[in-house]
């Protein structure tokens, strides 16, 4: 007689007395959250944006109906009272992230992946001045290098390694001295310089990479681009403790709502080192047509072309003012406890042949990582299943969560075994799809199943996923995958 599948131990997370104790955040649900839990939905996509309290929007209404705000680069009474929010906004910024106003400036920016091209379009590399990279980047990052290219600076990666996809500190001292051949002292000018671009936190794994590389790729003569938009909401960054450059960060991850604002936080001692390729609207003192002459402003505006969204901007200080009376350390025990949870009890379950049913991608414990679980369904022969076809079955059961390779392609390499030698054998030029890119390199699936936990996060909805995948999965016999839809980005 075949054995019984194995399901995840017993027990809700809500018996444990540390859940309990953060209390306060099913409180909100209840109240500036219901809307989550509107037709039985669950959400568990904050990697991709966090979602908006109802306190949020009706502060937007209410300030939108009691004033009048103009384009903030006149000067009128509408243009003063748009432009001081944005001004208060600006210091809020720097409160919540406790970063010095003489030492840091905020510039606004559509979002993380406008703060990363403003730096890497105005960043002076050159052959002397190299960009360095880990695999684990965003792609908004990995986008960089096409400027330090453009420039004849040479681009190095830092490889993931071992199980857990992490980075070795050894790895990234070895690219950060690689032609230099040691520590560095700071110099005034450019010359010998160079950019660090790293996550805090993975968004495909969760994995936190160590934010003491700020300081240790300072030393060997970098300035450090600290990508924060998947680590900020669940996480305190102090910037009065670690110091970075650039800092870049997207508003909706961390409380769903600006959309279409984000942040580039700079070292004013860096940012005027930056030179921009062209210049726009609010962002210079005085131009000529006749003279061919311009003089770009001094400071954060220099960088913020056009008008800013200048209705929008105050909901910032709005959401970080409500996420520091919720308390994020609150928050980061919430998600830590979910995460570790999931991941316990996904691991846990087994088909009857004693295959796991779920392959976890990066740390398989809440130790060092973040609030994201990424990995793949199997079957019962080891197989996996495709996740097209969990993003289907998943969707119509009313989970929103995420999958694909979450525009992070060097931990999917990671995280799926691609190694150098196979895509030097595969002729990338001629690939014109991703699921031609996958038949090239023989790979059985292009992407994985990512959960994410944030702010409204309960143990309802951990413990409402858990069941489904048992219930969905456990020997389950496999299915035709013909009816998929092609894969069309990464």
């Amino acid at each position: 007689m075949a054995p019984e599948p194995s399901r995840a131990p017993a027990g809700s997370l809500t018996e444990d007395p540390a859940y309990a104790a953060t209390g306060r955040i099913d409180e909100l649900r209840a109240t500036e959250y219901r809307h989550l839990d509107r037709d039985g939905h669950v959400y568990l996509d904050y990697a991709g944006a966090g979602v908006a309290a109802r306190a949020q929007l009706v502060a937007h209404q209410e300030r939108l109906l009691a004033g009048l705000y103009g384009n903030p680069h006149s000067e009128n009474p509408t243009s003063s009272a748009a432009g001081s929010l944005v001004e208060s906004a600006r210091r809020a910024v720097l409160r919540f992230f406790r970063a010095d106003p003489a030492e840091y400036a905020v510039v606004f920016t559509p979002n993380a992946t406008g703060a990363c091209r403003l730096v890497g379009e105005a960043y002076r590399f050159g052959r002397d001045s190299p960009l360095v990279l880990t695999w684990d980047n965003h792609n908004s990052v990995n986008g960089v290098r096409e400027y330090a290219r453009a420039a004849g600076a040479p681009v190095r990666y830092v490889p993931l390694t071992g199980a857990e996809l992490r980075v070795a500190e050894a790895d990234v001292v070895a690219a950060l001295t690689a032609g230099r051949g040691g520590p560095l002292r700071r110099r005034r000018g450019p010359a010998g310089r160079g950019l660090f671009a790293y996550p805090a936190q993975s968004n495909f794994t969760g994995v936190q990479h160590p934010l003491g590389w700020v300081e240790l790729a300072q030393r060997h003569g970098y300035d450090v681009l600290l990508d924060a938009a998947a680590f900020a909401p669940t996480n305190r960054l102090d910037l009065g403790a670690v110091r970075p450059e650039f800092v870049c960060l997207s508003w909706y991850k961390l409380f769903g709502y600006p959309t279409g604002v984000g942040a580039l936080l700079a070292r004013r001692d860096a940012l005027v080192r930056l030179r921009r390729p062209w210049f726009a609207g609010g962002t210079i003192q005085a131009v000529s047509v006749q003279g061919d002459w311009h003089r770009p402003l001094d400071d954060e505006s220099g960088f913020e072309d056009g008008t800013l969204n200048f209705l929008s901007i105050p909901d910032v200080e709005f959401g970080l003012d409500w996420l520091d009376g919720i308390g994020p350390d609150l928050v980061h025990t919430r998600v830590g406890l979910l995460t570790g949870w999931l991941l316990e009890r996904l691991t846990a379950l087994r088909h009857r042949t004693g295959q796991p049913l779920v392959r976890v991608y990066g740390p398989p414990t809440a130790e060092g990582r973040g609030a994201t679980v990424a990995f793949n369904v199997t079957h019962s022969d080891g197989s996996v299943v495709d996740e097209r076809l969990v993003a289907r079955e998943s969707s119509a059961a009313g989970f929103s969560l995420r999958t694909g390779c979450f525009c992070n392609p060097g931990a999917g390499e990671g995280a799926f075994g691609i190694d150098p030698g196979s895509l030097r054998r595969t002729l990338l030029a001629r690939v014109r799809t991703i699921d031609q890119y996958l038949a090239a390199l023989r790979l059985p699936t292009g992407g994985a199943v990512r959960v994410s936990f944030g702010l409204a996060s309960t143990a309802t909805d951990a413990e409402r996923f858990l069941a489904f995948v048992a219930d969905t999965y456990l020997d389950r016999h496999r299915t035709a995958d013909a009816a998929l839809t092609p894969r069309t980005r990464c």
